[in-house]
């Protein structure tokens, strides 16, 4: 009987014991099973290739969650990083390559001005005693702003002796993986090491006994938020490189990843806990699960369902754990011994996942290559109707021909549009189709396309400083040409009119709004009133032009450089629109034609964008081949006004 009590008393220590150790490991946990799943689902997961693309990946946002790590683990919050982070690479390109500050110095300055956006933050927050949620989200506007006065909105070319962080050592070790892992050594020593970390967990356990205890807290905050910005700025510089220019809008939401791979890391939103280790895990999750998510053709949509999904169970077993008492400790206070038990159960962690995803790579080993040609299509967004139909006439015409076409959204984010180019590469597709976010920050993804002998089709805008195999599109200059000559010759030739513009830093704002001011050049009598961006959104474009009546009631006309922002125009001008006031959008979109139907919209430069699906999977099909392509195929844009809609078909 006492044998029995001792025999059940053993396994039940033993089942406490797991359960223990997946509790204080549970990100982890979380990875290996990540890891194993995405090798048993796609076969291109468990390549050497692919695997550096998720450390690339993972790169700029573990960077950016170290230091963010500095500021929970103090009990406080940096919504800033992302923005502060996009300025510094642009102070670094605008002073050395605009300015001719040299190389050296315009690094220091970008490093500088991570410093100073986190003493800002550091200062309100510590003196001003504003709430750090919202000290951090003033600077997250102050410097995205920043960002785009002193870049004019326009993406500035990155210095190539700074550009070589994107490349490779040996020519297969990326380099944005080799910063990641300094920047997390640095990270782990300063919260292990050294006397600020050793404060960040006093203050984030309880800020009143440390300060009680002698701590300046108020000092230690401005350090806090300063490191923060130090780390912000490394991760632009990385981010930068990799798109070969410094991009206004670039890292725009990434705050948000970098707080998730904290949190998901393990650490607590209530301070005094976290660790370098468990926020570079958290980073490496949310990489696995877009590039695996990714290879198996899962809508970016649904992408950002798991990604919340897994932030929220990461937060529940955060609360589980503290329940079953495996708080993790502060880095630095655990025991040699602790120390010890903590690195084996990372080598047999290692040993478990490496013997597991072998046996799963044999599911793939004996499947065949599929018969039909694999495409995969890069769109810029699929939040606008002209990429969704883009989207339409490619897969209609994939369908046709008998090709399987993969279809990822970048959502207008240049560096996941290089990520997603990437996988492509790296998961062996036949052919690439691209639309880019922006043309200088898909030229690196695009070369290493070619350098894998995949042919690459541009459709809508081309790539700059790489070779393409054709570029099918419209001309977005001529399409703006056409908008002002219209909506000019509507008035007569006289008259104020107003200018939706585009989203700031993107070529197609860019490139309209140059058509819209050669185009008026024509017409001495048509008065600018106001250029306001509405980054092609309709709810924005309502906004705007409520504003711009108050302002200007006496308008006479209205170019938009889409349909959407059109549609939104409409919306605010009422029973104007169509009648004394002349509104003409661009793109052609199913709902611009039906207000062109209504009258309520004058005309839409249209530009066919199922056409340009359908022709881009077609040279795609044809490049790989080994047919003859245009190098460059021009869909003509055409007016589209009340006279001639019923016939037009996009």
């Amino acid at each position: 009987m006492a044998a029995e009590t001792l025999k059940s008393g053993a396994g039940a220590g033993g089942a406490a014991a797991v359960r223990r150790l997946l509790l204080d490991n549970g990100a982890l946990t979380a990875l290996i099973v990540l890891v194993i799943a995405m090798s048993a689902l796609s076969g291109d997961f468990l390549t050497t290739d692919n695997l550096l693309n998720v450390g690339v990946q993972a790169a700029v946002t573990a960077i950016l969650a170290f230091g963010v790590t500095f500021v929970i683990v103090s009990a406080g919050i940096d919504l800033s990083v992302g923005s502060v982070a996009a300025l510094s690479a642009t102070v670094l390109a605008w002073s050395a390559t605009q300015h001719g500050v040299p190389v050296v110095l315009a690094v220091v300055l970008a490093v500088a001005t991570g410093i100073a956006a986190g003493l800002v933050n550091g200062f309100l927050i510590a003196y001003g005693k504003l709430p750090p949620f919202i000290a951090t989200l003033a600077m997250l506007s102050v410097a995205r702003g920043l960002s785009l006065v002193i870049s004019e909105g326009s993406p500035i070319a990155f210095p190539d002796s700074v550009s070589h962080l994107g490349d490779t050592l040996g020519g297969w070790l990326p380099v944005p993986v080799l910063v990641m892992v300094v920047m997390g050594l640095i990270a782990a020593f300063v919260l292990g090491r050294t006397y600020i970390g050793r404060s960040m967990y006093a203050i984030g356990g309880n800020e009143e006994a440390a300060r009680l205890s002698g701590l300046r807290v108020k000092k230690q905050k401005l350090a806090i938020y300063a490191l923060s910005g130090v780390f912000a700025a490394a991760a632009g510089v990385v981010l930068a490189s990799r798109l070969s220019s410094a991009q206004p809008q670039a890292a725009d939401g990434y705050e948000l990843d970098a707080i998730a791979a904290v949190v998901i890391g393990g650490a607590s939103l209530a301070g005094g806990t976290g660790k370098a280790s468990g926020t570079l895990i958290g980073a490496l999750i949310l990489a696995v699960l877009r590039n695996g998510l990714n290879l198996l053709s899962v809508s970016a949509f649904w992408q950002q369902v798991v990604i919340g999904v897994v932030i929220a169970l990461a937060v529940l077993l955060d609360t589980v754990r503290r329940k079953a008492g495996a708080t993790p400790m502060a880095a630095g206070t655990g025991s040699g011994g602790g120390k010890g038990r903590q690195a084996a159960t990372y080598g047999l962690a290692a040993v478990v996942t490496v013997a597991i995803v072998g046996a799963t790579s044999f599911l793939h080993g004996g499947n065949g290559a599929s018969a039909n040609p694999k495409v995969g299509l890069a769109l810029s967004t699929l939040n606008n109707p002209f990429f969704v139909q883009i989207q339409s006439g490619a897969k209609a015409e994939a369908k046709k021909l008998g090709v399987d076409l993969t279809v990822t959204d970048a959502q207008n984010d240049a560096s996941q549009q290089a990520n997603q180019l990437q996988n492509f590469t790296s998961s062996g597709l036949d052919s690439i189709i691209v639309n880019p976010v922006d043309s200088d920050a898909a030229s690196n993804s695009v070369k290493a396309a070619d350098k894998a002998k995949i042919p690459v089709i541009a459709v809508d805008r081309g790539v700059n400083k790489a070779t393409v195999d054709a570029l099918v599109a419209s001309d977005n200059v001529a399409g703006g040409e056409l908008a002002a000559r219209t909506v000019a010759e509507k008035l007569g030739g006289t008259g104020k009119i107003v200018i939706l513009q585009g989203q700031a830093g993107t070529s197609a704002a860019r490139e309209r709004a140059e058509g819209f001011a050669k185009g008026l050049k024509a017409y001495p009598g048509i008065q600018v009133l106001a250029q306001q961006p509405a980054d092609f959104d309709r709810t924005k474009g309502l906004d705007v032009m409520s504003n711009l009546l108050q302002a200007h009631p006496d308008v006479q006309g209205v170019i938009a450089a889409n349909d959407e922002m059109a549609l939104g125009a409409i919306k605010a001008l009422g029973s104007k629109a169509g009648k004394s006031v002349q509104v003409v959008g661009f793109d052609g979109t199913p709902d611009g034609l039906a207000a062109v139907k209504s009258g309520t919209l004058y005309a839409s430069v249209a530009q066919q964008p199922s056409q340009l699906g359908r022709i881009a999977v077609d040279n795609a099909l044809k490049a790989l081949q080994g047919k003859k392509v245009e190098k460059t195929v021009k869909v003509p844009v055409k007016v589209v006004t009340k006279e001639n809609v019923a016939g037009f078909s996009g």
